[in-house]
């Protein structure tokens, strides 16, 4: 089916009753197992459960709102990941969310990670994640940043200028270590997703351009420095994606510019990292691959490109970004208030505010993305009622799900419950009017652990000089 991005546009009719793919649902207790990690289910007084504890008793503990992730449905996707693409390195997007725990579970399922600051890196390295399984990407990583990478023995720097090519050699030198880097090269795809998740285009920051040469030149740059052991090419076309049509086309002049390095040079570069950003479910207009599913897509894919450009043997990385992470996490808020809107034409919109907000989730107000919702701490047989589940920041842009059928008896006190939470919300939090921000705490079948704790107003506090 064609899928309508998750960004969609920030710039929608605010009086609109709903966005045609939310329909009116017959139960609005039903957990659609889509959507939610495989540890969520109902108890007899309808309640939602996470891997059999209930959501009140969890934040009774730990406070709201939080995060709760399932463990076991982090470890099972991602060991799907890696059993698909068992000849394939895979490496899970520690900016989606790190964390040390999260660095030790990424480590025993045997995927590699991808980094992207020296505070990421130092994060694994105090995790004992394993340096030479570490793919250090950015695209103005520091000299200490670099330093960093270079000393502990990453496996690759994914290099992104020639500012930066410069910066390894001089460092390699100094250091007397040989730096193994991929470049980071554009493709020119426009991947089907928003804007400021699309990163393959010609406009925008990332790598070296395949139009006009660039990216060769890096290439040969990289491959006559004494300083600088060239492994290969990385690829990245963006966040969210659904289909694999894009990457059959990145592929292709991905292997075209390595046949041209060779032609160049009479060299065979080694490694191709294709990267990934697959999608997941938000809402139920979300049908995501499986990792098998894209395991054979992509190797038809790339054994098509490499046969066209007489490639030798490769080997071949992903990076499945946020679909390992994003679904394994809940985030539950507590509500406080409810407040009934009149819209034009007589229709109504029901504002349901909680206790969190932007702070915690800024992916709506940052481009508009599209959430899922449930009423968490009891079944209710109440008529579904349009709501807007927002926060209590001071922005109107404070929303954190636009468009959602709840219970028309919706009250304070009552606990909510967002689906995919485990990517990029606790990344991208912030303290904004000195939020502090909330705890994830991992649920396993013998017990519930925080792997970061909640800040605190002292926490905060203790940043302030006076």
């Amino acid at each position: 089916m064609p899928h309508t991005h998750v960004a969609g546009s920030i710039h929608a009719d605010a009086m609109a009753s709903r966005p045609t793919w939310l329909v009116r649902p017959d139960d609005l207790n039903w957990l659609n197992p889509a959507l939610w990690p495989a540890g969520v289910e109902r108890a007899g007084d309808g309640a939602m459960t996470l891997v059999g504890r209930p959501l009140t008793e969890l934040t009774e503990q730990f406070g709201s709102p939080a995060y709760f992730v399932d463990e076991a449905e982090f470890r099972a996707r991602a060991r799907a990941f890696a059993q698909a693409f068992d000849d394939w390195d895979v490496y899970y997007a520690g900016k989606a969310f790190l964390c040390r725990g999260v660095a030790r579970w990424i480590d025993q399922e045997g995927l590699g990670l991808d980094v992207c600051s020296g505070n990421e890196l130092m994060v694994a390295l105090r995790a004992g994640f394993p340096p030479h399984r570490i793919g250090f990407h950015g695209n103005n990583k520091s000299l200490a940043e670099l330093r960093l990478g270079l000393e502990a023995g990453v496996g690759h720097v994914i290099v992104d200028s020639l500012d930066e090519i410069e910066r390894i050699e001089a460092l390699a030198q100094e250091l007397d270590v040989k730096a193994k880097v991929l470049v980071r090269v554009t493709t020119g795809v426009e991947a089907h997703t928003h804007e400021y998740i699309a990163t393959a285009h010609e406009d925008q920051k990332f790598g070296f351009s395949i139009l006009g040469g660039h990216a060769l030149m890096a290439l040969v740059r990289c491959q006559t420095s004494p300083w600088i052991d060239l492994a290969g090419v990385h690829s990245h076309i963006g966040s969210q994606i659904f289909e694999t049509d894009a990457f059959q086309v990145a592929a292709q002049r991905t292997m075209r510019v390595m046949a041209q390095f060779r032609d160049a040079t009479g060299t065979n570069l080694a490694e191709l990292n294709l990267g990934g950003g697959f999608g997941i479910a938000y809402t139920a207009d979300d049908t995501p691959p499986t990792p098998a599913g894209l395991k054979d897509s992509l190797s038809l894919i790339v054994e098509r490109a490499r046969a066209d450009y007489d490639l030798g043997q490769l080997r071949l990385a992903i990076e499945p970004g946020r679909a390992i992470c994003g679904p394994a996490m809940v985030a539950v808020y507590t509500v406080g208030t409810v407040k009934v809107v009149e819209l034009d034409g007589g229709a109504q919109r029901v504002y349901v505010a909680v206790d969190g907000g932007m702070s915690d989730n800024i992916r709506p107000a940052l481009y508009a993305a599209e959430y899922s919702a449930l009423l968490a701490n009891r079944a209710s047989s109440a008529p579904p009622a349009l709501c807007r589940v927002v926060g209590k920041h001071c922005e109107g842009g404070d929303i954190l799900v636009r468009d959602v059928f709840l219970p028309a008896d919706i009250a304070p006190g009552d606990l909510i419950a967002v689906p995919a939470a485990g990517a990029y919300a606790r990344s991208m939090a912030s303290n904004y009017n000195y939020l502090a921000r909330p705890p994830v705490v991992a649920v396993d079948a013998e017990r519930a652990y925080p792997l970061l704790r909640r800040e605190t107003l002292d926490d905060l506090l203790a940043l302030d000089l006076g």
